[in-house]
């Protein structure tokens, strides 16, 4: 596929540093950014609105300059640009060009929090920095996006330990590899699109990011047999007939292209790492998803795998049609691209899509842990810990049998709080429902013995010895008790709602 050049050629980072200093002596920063426009405007942008951001920057001063030329791509005077920026310096690399007796950007940066608070900037192509997507099909094949929900989630899903070596497969403008320069030695970043590793460059340089390796290729190829402790990706997972657009269409039949990503990451993990995806798959009729999805597991992975979204095959193909901005076509060429996606759903019985997260850690065992589940309740990012603590517990739970679950101690997992459900002035409630605060936010419904355990597990006592004593409360029979009762501690434990005790009593 070709890639079409939607500018005459990128900026080059010679002088980066020099750049990202005005830009930060300015105030352009996300922080600064919504101080500057206020909560309304700034979140309109994330709806592509630029209206109230335009009004917010009426003035002549650095900060509403900046934003005008780099975010809202507007026209700004020669004059106010060189009072922003080293403006020499930024038209000779290309980061902006004369227009009469103005200036215009040729890329849009735009301002991005880091998670311990680094000011950085997101390069990408032109209309493209500011609520996603919105119709940037019409700009090209090659378009290259910016910072988009995509981008954020699985940046705050992905596990942040220090590691030597990690790879971001089809990087984009390079929002994945530059989280990874945070806790990763080397970064490689592919993409089959060149013009997206010249955006990835420019994004770590001007956010005073280290060098990544940057590789041109599909999936795999480009780093051939190597293998790595971390591999993150948001690949072009859209389900579509054909390959149009670069950025989300997959170039391969339904959702080939997601199953080869996960079953090929296998091989390249080294041990104990991690590959971390988005993903969509098909609901084909007659097939369980779930059978589906976990048959892309490779051998000697675990994987958690979630469902966080479904669109039957119209809203699907309406929301990726309104994506490429073909709803803005001619009524018969809208209606001509509609058959075509839902002739390709009906040709592979494909019912619905569904969306979500796919976590492989490389265990190596020969009893691999695979937990697939629909989720699309609200959680709270960043999940990486709550990602890498899920894989511990089932490491913990694979090695013990039940006699060893009940001589361990476990602590109630905090942000965990009870919640009661009955008739008013009933002496007993209906049911008790634990309840998570933080991370995935479960809840679970549990019977008394589950409350009353759950409630008193502070690391002091095993969890035998505390089923004794509510055995002999509740004047039932201890042995048929713990006989009934490890079953519900392992759910308990693999759900996160308690973790096994430290030496300290502390999970």
């Amino acid at each position: 596929m070709s890639t079409t050049s939607l500018t005459p050629s990128l900026p080059v980072p010679d002088h980066a540093d020099r750049l990202r200093a005005a830009l930060l002596d300015a105030g352009f920063t996300a922080d600064g950014l919504l101080d500057r426009l206020g909560a309304p405007a700034y979140a309109a942008l994330a709806r592509s609105e630029t209206v109230p951001a335009l009004r917010a920057t009426r003035g002549d001063g650095p900060l509403d300059t900046l934003v005008r030329l780099f975010l809202l791509q507007q026209r700004v005077p020669h004059a106010w640009a060189r009072a922003a920026l080293p403006l020499d310096e930024a038209l000779a690399d290309g980061w902006a060009v004369k227009d009469g007796d103005g200036v215009r950007a040729t890329v849009d940066v735009r301002p991005y929090g880091g998670p311990d608070g680094e000011d950085w900037y997101i390069v990408s192509d032109l209309g493209c920095a500011v609520g996603g997507a919105s119709g940037a099909g019409g700009r090209g094949e090659g378009v290259v996006l910016g910072v988009g929900g995509a981008s954020t989630t699985l940046a705050g899903l992905t596990v942040r330990t220090p590691v030597a070596s990690a790879l971001d497969l089809g990087t984009g403008s390079g929002i994945q590899a530059l989280h990874a320069t945070r806790h990763a030695t080397r970064v490689t970043a592919t993409d089959l699109n060149p013009r997206a590793l010249e955006f990835t460059r420019l994004t770590l340089a001007l956010s005073g990011a280290p060098e990544a390796d940057l590789r041109a290729g599909s999936l795999f190829e480009p780093v051939a047999s190597e293998t790595y402790d971390l591999i993150v990706s948001n690949p072009p997972f859209v389900i579509s007939p054909g390959a149009r657009l670069t950025y989300r269409d997959g170039g391969m039949g339904g959702d080939d292209l997601c199953r080869a990503l996960v079953q090929q990451a296998g091989e390249r993990l080294n041990k104990g790492g991690y590959a971390q995806f988005l993903a969509n798959w098909q609901h084909v009729e007659g097939e369980d998803w779930k059978d589906r999805v976990r048959s892309w597991v490779p051998r000697g992975c675990d994987a958690w795998i979630i469902q966080r979204e479904v669109q039957d095959v119209t809203q699907y193909t309406e929301l990726w049609l309104r994506d490429a901005g073909d709803h803005r076509a001619a009524p018969e060429e809208y209606r001509a691209r509609y058959e075509a996606w839902l002739d390709e759903f009906e040709a592979r019985a494909t019912k619905a899509v569904g969306f979500g997260w796919i976590t492989l850690r490389k265990s190596g065992t020969d009893e691999p842990s695979i937990v697939v589940e629909e989720w699309p309740h609200p959680v709270e990012q960043p999940l990486g810990e709550t990602v890498r603590a899920h894989f511990a517990r089932q490491d913990y739970l694979r090695a013990r049998d039940d006699a060893a679950l009940l001589a361990d101690h476990f602590v109630l997992a905090p942000e965990v709080v009870q919640e009661q459900v009955g008739l008013p002035g009933a002496e007993d409630p209906e049911h008790v429902i634990l309840r998570q605060n933080r991370g995935m936010r479960r809840a679970t419904k549990v019977d008394t013995v589950g409350a009353g355990f759950a409630g008193v597990c502070d690391g002091t006592l095993s969890a035998g010895r505390i089923l004794d004593a509510i055995a002999q409360l509740m004047g039932e029979d201890p042995v048929v008790l713990r006989d009934r009762t490890p079953q519900a501690i392992r759910l308990l434990v693999g759900e996160g709602f308690l973790e096994p005790a430290r030496p300290d009593g502390r999970g």
